[in-house]
């Protein structure tokens, strides 16, 4: 099956079984928003739950806060978010869509390395049990066209991206006609100009119109941080080096909001600046690097799913920057970036708010502002990467097909689903007991409609790793039956057992001790 054709079905599976709805559906939505339902909410909470225990509760010198969405609007212009937040865009004319320039050329890019993975499927399929993988690459003319194609767009592209003065916008243009990249929904090449877009929302504050302030919706978490630098360090006694973490929504106007929840115009990021001191950054940018691709590999989702992508271009106020990036359905995309911001955020705020923003340290009697290394996750991000890994449309032995969610465990919206057999004879009380008990440990539901194994097949599809079974011979010995859901394997254990076997598996700290 494409994967294009297994994105769609896990959107479709996301809608059906509760987990992402369109935003305002019923009045037929609104563009790249979206709401998280029962399951979805769940799922989403617990991947939170594991970045910020791992963040906090595994770091003496992180500690977490949680700022404000409004903000004050000079905050915006020290950061540069109000003078330089801008997306290249260009319409065409004929279809009358507007899109992001950079995107188009990057998706181009992308093209060639699809165009190289064919040709290597073709061949697999060519010399069957005698293919060599990596001698075909290296000697298939096909591909070393197609490499070398890439290659020099790329080259192009970051020369017109770096250009003195910023984006050369008549240059990207120029690759898009001269890539004869065309319009998805026209077909055609009829491009207008490249111009800039500032990508923040804009509102009011104040209780009369015509004295209202007009304030912004944070583009971002990390100036929240920023601006509380001082509390933190001076009310936590904090000593470098440090961290502040903090979960929370941010706002961007985007154009071209796309691939479901990748790209919205509201979404939630965790992030953590951790606070260093000068000369010392780039040793913790290579630990914090290892520190957050360990984090997601715990998940075991398979190493060979992630790669970090080193930025080409800096941002200004960079010295160094990564992404981690996992392999979506439409290719590897970011999840996390890891930045070294120097300390410009600090010194920005120090000036325009005219406070000093420094760090004193006792052992030298030296004072510096520090300098920052960020780590930020989308977690709208993160959870498609989670649902796109864990989908799975199983074909049994039996000849029958059953789609399940092979989440991890502990990441599950539900841990355990409790099944009388029947609705009579004392099943359901019985039922009702167990998840009395266990409900105060982990998520259970209760579920007695339909057949047993209807019932079963609803639980693979949210992802409950666990289903327990209330029989007859439950009321005599006090044992049920236990399903696991991956290997579907069902073993006879004592209700009183229960709790210890599942209670472990399924929680956060189970994914937290896969890290060192």
């Amino acid at each position: 099956m494409a994967q294009e054709d297994v994105f769609k079905k896990i959107v479709s599976h996301c809608k059906e079984y509760g987990f992402v709805f369109p935003s305002s559906e019923i009045y037929d939505g609104l563009g790249a928003v979206y709401d998280y339902g029962q399951n979805g909410v769940e799922l989403k909470n617990n991947i939170k739950q594991y970045w910020w225990q791992y963040m906090v509760l595994l770091h003496e010198n992180i500690v977490g806060i949680d700022s404000a969405i409004f903000m004050h609007p000079t905050i915006w212009k020290a950061s540069g978010h109000v003078d330089a937040f801008n997306d290249p865009l260009i319409d065409n004319k004929d279809s009358k869509k507007r899109y992001r320039a950079d995107v188009l050329i990057e998706d181009q890019i992308a093209k060639y390395e699809e165009k190289v993975e064919k040709e290597v499927e073709k061949a697999r399929k060519r010399f069957k049990e005698n293919f060599d993988e990596e001698q075909y690459r290296a000697t298939s003319p096909k591909v070393a066209e197609l490499l070398a194609k890439r290659d020099a767009l790329h080259e192009r592209y970051q020369t017109v991206m770096n250009a003195e003065g910023g984006i050369d916008l008549e240059g990207m243009k120029q690759i898009i006609i001269d890539e004869e990249i065309a319009c998805p929904i026209s077909g055609t090449r009829n491009w207008t100009d490249v111009r800039q877009f500032n990508l923040m929302f804009k509102t009011e504050m104040g209780a009369a119109a015509e004295g209202a302030s007009t304030i912004y919706l944070r583009p971002e978490t990390a100036q929240g941080i920023f601006v509380n630098y001082l509390n933190v360090q001076k009310t936590g006694r904090m000593k470098l080096p440090f961290g502040i973490a903090q979960i929370g929504k941010a706002f961007r106007n985007e154009i071209v909001a796309r691939q479901f929840v990748f790209r919205m115009r509201e979404f939630e990021q965790m992030e953590m600046q951790f606070f260093v001191k000068p000369g010392t950054e780039l040793d913790w940018f290579k630990e914090w690097k290892e520190r957050r691709m360990a984090w997601h590999q715990a998940l075991g989702f398979g190493a060979e799913n992630y790669r970090f992508h080193d930025h080409d271009k800096l941002a200004h106020y960079a010295n160094a920057a990564t992404d981690v990036e996992f392999h979506m359905p439409f290719g590897f995309k970011e999840v996390e970036g890891i930045h070294s911001r120097t300390n410009f955020d600090l010194s920005q705020h120090a000036k325009f708010s005219g406070k000093k923003i420094e760090y004193f340290d006792p052992e030298t009697n030296e004072r510096f502002t520090p300098y920052v290394i960020e780590t930020s996750i989308g977690v709208d991000r993160m959870f498609l990467s989670v649902m796109c890994h864990s989908y799975e449309e199983e074909k049994l032995e039996n000849g029958e097909t059953r789609t399940v969610l092979h989440l991890p465990a502990a990441l599950a919206p539900v841990k355990l689903a409790v099944f009388p057999l029947t609705k009579k004879d004392g099943l359901p009380d019985k039922a009702r007991e167990i998840i009395n008990d266990l409900k105060f440990h982990f998520n259970c539901q209760y579920e007695e409609k339909d057949q047993i194994g209807k019932r079963y097949r609803r639980q693979d599809a949210i992802g409950t790793p666990y289903c327990v079974t209330v029989d007859h011979q439950t009321l005599e010995d006090n044992t049920v039956t236990l399903r696991h859901r991956d290997s579907m394997e069902q073993e006879r254990v004592n209700i009183a057992d229960l709790r210890s076997i599942i209670e472990d598996k399924v929680s956060i700290s189970s994914l937290l001790k896969n890290l060192k």
